[in-house]
C-alpha cells in the first residue's frame, strides 16, 4: 500500500507532469530522498512535507487547466509575467505564491 506521501508524489506527476527527479529539484533534496520518501523509509522533514503539500496543490490548480504534459512544458517555460523567469526557478527559490498568482489567472481566463 502506497504511503501518504507517495500518494502525493502520484498525484503531481499525474496532474502536473512533474516527476520525482524534477520534485527534488524543486524542494532542493536530491532525487534518493523523494525515493525515500516514496517507499516510505524516511519522511519529509516538516518544511519539507509543506512545500511538498504546496507544490501538490499548485499541480492540481494548473491541472485545471492544462493537460499533464502541457502543465509541464508551462512550468518549464520562461514567461514575460514572470519577468522572462521559468515557473520552476521561482517555485525553487521560494516564490510560489508568485506562480500560483499566475495560475489563478490563468483559471480566472479559462473560465471567463
Amino acid at each position: 500500500m502506497a504511503t501518504a506521501v507517495a500518494r502525493k508524489l502520484d498525484s503531481i506527476k499525474q496532474t502536473g507532469g512533474i516527476s520525482a527527479r524534477e520534485v527534488a529539484q524543486l524542494l532542493e533534496t536530491t532525487p534518493q530522498t523523494v525515493s525515500r520518501w516514496r517507499t516510505g523509509r524516511s519522511a519529509p522533514r516538516p518544511n519539507s512535507l509543506a512545500r511538498l503539500l504546496r507544490l501538490e496543490g499548485l499541480a492540481d490548480q494548473l491541472g485545471q487547466v492544462y493537460d499533464p504534459d502541457d502543465a509541464r512544458i508551462w512550468l518549464f517555460s520562461p514567461h514575460r509575467d514572470m519577468g522572462g523567469k521559468r515557473p520552476v526557478d521561482l517555485i525553487a527559490s521560494g516564490r510560489m505564491d508568485e506562480v500560483l498568482t499566475i495560475i489563478d489567472r490563468l483559471q480566472s481566463a479559462a473560465y471567463a
